[in-house]
């Protein structure tokens, strides 16, 4: 199975019309992800790639049904872009743009409280189901292979590593998702481990973290309260950073010594995740843990 995501969903492109959402609309289309329409304010009524645009994500889910979103727009426009699809009931909003300010995503987060919509973003490579759909960023030719393997991660190009390598040792991936690098995203890493765990078909999860952060120290310490457990093959970015300095992402910086790629790393070894101290060693491990 897959989660957040299936061969059924309608996407909806806010923001289709740009160089960007032009270019990942039509990698989403070739991979078999089912787009029924664009958001561009002011082209409405519009065609481009054969999908029709609306001016607003209301009058888009109105004629189309759709109910997944993915978000181009720039990061003025992103906090409004958002909160527009979570007021629509969106099921699945992927938010692809970097360098929205933190107050505005404490406002989505606040606004997210008790709503149905799942937000993955944002400054994230979105989320893929091989063989089924991609709503997001990635290279379609590396996610080929269904598989029992699911990916979580802070980082887009470590996402795509890991799958490579755990295609090459002969598994396959179930549903990838990169949560983005920002300080404030939507979904955590413990949240999307709940949905793993429930999902029949993943047998094993791999999560990539970076340093900065607590998101796995959460997801490590609630590990260790459940009955219900996978394996689960654990790496962090960052363990050469000097402290107080940004490493790629704006949330990958060390605040304070239990966010440093080491003491997280000991605390999820001690909840009994199998730690590889290289990205290069994930698609063995994954090997060496369901062989």
């Amino acid at each position: 199975m897959s989660i957040l995501i299936d061969k059924n969903i309608k996407v909806l492109v806010q923001g289709l019309t740009g160089k960007e959402g032009l270019f990942h609309t039509e990698q989403m289309i070739n991979y078999g992800t089912i787009i029924v329409g664009g958001v561009t304010p002011g082209k409405g009524g519009k065609t481009y790639l054969g999908i029709p645009i609306f001016n607003t994500i209301e009058e888009a889910v109105n004629h189309t049904g759709g109910n997944v979103s993915i978000i181009f727009v720039p990061a003025t426009f992103a906090y409004d872009a958002i909160l527009e699809s979570i007021y629509m009931k969106i099921q699945v909003i992927v938010c692809i743009t970097e360098g929205i300010p933190v107050s505005d995503m404490v406002k989505v987060k606040y606004f997210l409280k008790n709503k149905k919509s799942h937000l993955i973003g944002p400054n994230c490579p979105g989320i893929i189901s091989p063989e089924e759909s991609k709503v997001g960023i990635m290279p379609n030719s590396v996610f080929k292979k269904k598989g029992n393997v699911g990916i979580i991660s802070r980082s887009g190009t470590l996402t795509y590593e890991a799958a490579d390598q755990i295609v090459k040792f002969g598994y396959g991936i179930s549903t990838a998702i990169g949560i983005g690098g920002d300080p404030i995203v939507g979904m955590s890493i413990k949240e999307i481990m709940k949905l793993f765990l429930h999902d029949s078909e993943t047998e094993c999860i791999v999560m990539i973290g970076e340093i900065g952060g607590i998101l796995e120290i959460e997801a490590s310490e609630w590990i260790t309260k459940i009955d219900k457990k996978k394996p689960v093959i654990g790496f962090i970015a960052g363990q050469t950073a000097p402290k107080g300095r940004t490493m790629g992402h704006a949330g990958a910086i060390i605040e304070k010594k239990i966010e440093t790629a080491q003491e997280k790393m000991k605390i999820m070894e001690k909840s009994g995740i199998y730690i590889v101290k290289s990205p290069d060693n994930i698609g063995s491990a994954v090997y060496e843990v369901l062989h």
